[in-house]
């Protein structure tokens, strides 16, 4: 009955582990949300009202997107990263992650994946037939792909089409790209003629000043991806977009054939609202800072009570995530019968009433001790509402004030591993 391609594809495990969240907090468990990585942010008013405005929209609009959304999208990228883009390179989709199915589904080729990698890359290739080759990085290169390891991957494959999925800053380590890196890893990608998805939907919550792509450094060779559901807080409304490089026209052409006989196009009222999102303005600019050091701090925070637990990871540079390794605790967990990330995750949640999820749904081996912390479980409207916060605001007084899950988790982590 089922198709081979999908019969062994499972629910994504950051779904599942919001719903499984959902159903224990129904049981009277108080369970804090560290698995989930939706934005605790509300949308910015003036799109919030937008989407008001242009609720009457009906009718049905072109499958690459409406045009006025695609000029203020192109615009806003060549706005931060100083391109040339025009509404023609631009393709709209209802989120990223059903831009990212299509490309697969029109790419002929392998996918390359760095290891950690996003849950969703993976699955999405097996669905489709297609094969995944997986890049080994490290804790020490703070999980982030290096040339070496890229290259010696390129020269195994035979397929003359190569796609490689980035995504920084990065789900699920919270890692990201410093311009040189960049600058090292696009004579790899030129040398093998890789296409490159740049999978940038936390770039505006990068937390060190300054934005930049790899579209940038190898132009002619990569296809921004973002989307208004982190930055925004709009995971719910389902916007994304592709911007393309104008050497793979033919390729947007099958992504939109391909929408023409799928989801036809993203809902209209949406689209209209989006175009203010993308426009900008000082309140969705001083909504932006506000998040970002909000987010940093928390991170810094987190990091700094995790690593007091001799738990290691790389410190948070953008985005919602930490990506904790319990290896220093490898034999003392064998005591409670934890020998598997999957094991871990299991243990902390019922013993801890603490949703994280295991290093292996990112690709990570089985048997590494490596978990993905999202930081998110606190009330990002409360916060937002205080108004602009200053230096002496962010401190650990701070974080514990208006992100107090975050303590309580830390402590109950500190009882259960030492006491």
């Amino acid at each position: 009955m089922l198709s081979p391609l999908v019969k062994n594809i499972d629910e994504s495990p950051t779904l599942w582990i919001n719903q499984e969240s959902n159903r224990l907090s129904s049981e009277g468990r108080e369970i804090i949300r560290l698995g989930f990585g939706q934005s605790p942010f509300p949308v910015p008013e003036p799109v919030v009202n937008a989407l008001k405005e242009q609720a009457f929209q009906k009718d049905y609009l072109p499958g690459k997107g409406l045009y006025q959304l695609r000029s203020a999208i192109s615009s806003y990228c060549n706005r931060r990263l100083g391109l040339d883009l025009e509404a023609d390179n631009i393709s709209v989709g209802p989120g990223s992650k059903e831009l990212i199915f299509g490309l697969q589904m029109a790419f002929d080729g392998d996918l390359i994946l760095p290891a950690p990698s996003w849950v969703s890359y993976a699955p999405q290739s097996s669905m489709l037939g297609k094969k995944t080759w997986w890049v080994n990085t490290s804790e020490k290169d703070n999980w982030l792909l290096n040339p070496e390891e890229l290259e010696s991957v390129c020269k195994k494959i035979t397929n003359p089409n190569k796609l490689l999925i980035l995504n920084y800053p990065n789900n699920p380590t919270g890692t990201t790209f410093s311009v040189e890196q960049i600058k090292e890893l696009v004579p790899v990608l030129r040398k093998y003629n890789v296409l490159l998805l740049a999978d940038e939907i936390y770039s505006e919550l990068q937390f060190a000043d300054g934005s930049y792509s790899f579209a940038q450094y190898y132009p002619e060779g990569t296809i921004i991806s973002s989307g208004l559901s982190k930055w925004c807080g709009a995971g719910g409304w389902r916007l994304g977009f592709f911007a393309f490089p104008k050497p793979y026209k033919v390729l947007q052409e099958a992504m939109a054939s391909i929408a023409s006989e799928t989801f036809s196009a993203v809902s209209a009222p949406i689209q209209w609202a989006a175009i203010s999102a993308y426009q900008g303005d000082e309140v969705i600019d001083d909504y932006l800072r506000m998040s970002r050091k909000a987010l940093s701090e928390i991170a810094g925070y987190t990091h700094r009570k995790l690593t007091d637990l001799e738990i290691t990871m790389p410190p948070g540079q953008g985005g919602f995530y930490l990506f904790p390794n319990f290896e220093n605790h490898r034999e003392q967990l064998k005591e409670k019968h934890i020998e598997s990330s999957t094991d871990l995750c299991n243990k902390i949640l019922m013993d801890l009433g603490i949703a994280l999820l295991p290093g292996t749904a990112f690709g990570r081996p089985a048997a590494e001790l490596t978990t993905r912390l999202s930081f998110v479980d606190f009330d990002g409207k409360a916060l937002l509402t205080k108004g602009m916060l200053s230096e002496a605001e962010l401190s650990e007084q701070f974080v514990e004030s208006n992100a107090p899950k975050i303590k309580t988790a830390m402590e109950r982590l500190h009882t259960w591993l030492y006491e």
